[in-house]
């Protein structure tokens, strides 16, 4: 097993709550072919799509799974986004759901959200406004004799979960449904920090979709983005790689698509990708 600094990590409360959808003053999305349409997107307790299941064979936008939560002052939401890891837990402390027990899937930005999954009985006694602790933990996340490797946003358990080897070659073999090249890579690049929300696959390219099995994804899927530096923010670099999670939705915008929340990232090509069709933290967290 790789080791790592875990035992010197901070875990510290943050907290928000459950965000309710919401529209402008007009309802209409404009996609990428000209249409416009009316469709339901971000926020809310989404309660028939969960981790495991199809994020792109659905009628909707930007569609967060489970629960999405917010903190309505922005310094403390900036904490509760950046702090949060997927995998971290999570704890209704109001409302009929109290007690209940969950974990991070993810974060998104823009909306600047941070998804939650929670068992099925326990969604359905929640409501707009419960509010959420997470036990924090995860940033700073370092991996002995891989100080170039950067870990960002993964709680430390999922990380040794995930059955990441060091191959011969001095290689970090990481579980992944798919790669994706950096050319399909949208919304969200360019960002300052890649400890904070996420960035799109873009889906305009029906072919593209297909070749790379985009088609088949599932919220909580682990892909590889090649030639994709998130050390220091999103950007292009050539040998680059970066391990992350689905978090939300296809959409139907130019740009944009399933989202990514970057887990692990190096400059070179240290990082590869073994194809594993059931490489989703539903499985490695026990609930699919």
């Amino acid at each position: 097993m790789l080791k790592t600094n875990r035992n010197k990590l901070v875990i510290q409360s943050v907290q928000g709550k459950i965000h309710s959808p919401a529209m402008g003053p007009s309802p209409y999305r404009i996609s990428h072919e000209g249409k416009p349409m009316i469709l339901h997107g971000v926020g809310g307790i989404t309660y028939n799509f969960q981790i495991g299941d199809s994020c792109m064979d659905l009628v909707g936008d930007h569609v967060e799974p489970g629960v999405s939560m917010r903190n309505e002052d922005k310094m403390e939401n900036q904490a509760l986004m950046v702090l949060s890891c997927v995998g971290n837990e999570a704890r209704v402390v109001s409302g009929d759901a109290k007690g209940a027990k969950g974990f991070v899937t993810g974060t998104h930005g823009g909306i600047e959200h941070v998804l939650v999954y929670f068992p099925q009985e326990d969604l359905e006694k929640m409501a707009i406004n419960d509010t959420i602790l997470i036990k924090a933990n995860g940033q700073g996340l370092k991996i002995e004799g891989h100080e170039d490797v950067l870990v960002m946003n993964l709680d430390p358990n999922l990380f040794e979960k995930l059955g990441i080897k060091e191959n011969e070659n001095g290689e970090l073999e990481v579980p992944v449904v798919t790669e994706i090249p950096a050319h399909l890579m949208g919304s969200g690049i360019g960002s300052s920090t890649s400890l904070s929300g996420d960035y799109d696959i873009t889906t305009g390219d029906e072919e593209a979709v297909k070749e790379y099995g985009i088609d088949k994804l599932k919220f909580g899927d682990l892909v590889l983005l090649k030639d994709c530096d998130n050390t220091y923010g999103r950007q292009y670099l050539k040998g680059s790689a970066t391990v992350g999670v689905i978090v939300h939705s296809n959409c139907i915008l130019a740009g944009h698509g399933p989202g990514v929340t970057g887990l692990i990232s190096c400059k070179t090509s240290k990082i590869k990708g073994i194809k594993t069709e059931d490489a989703n933290i539903a499985k490695y967290l026990g609930v699919k």
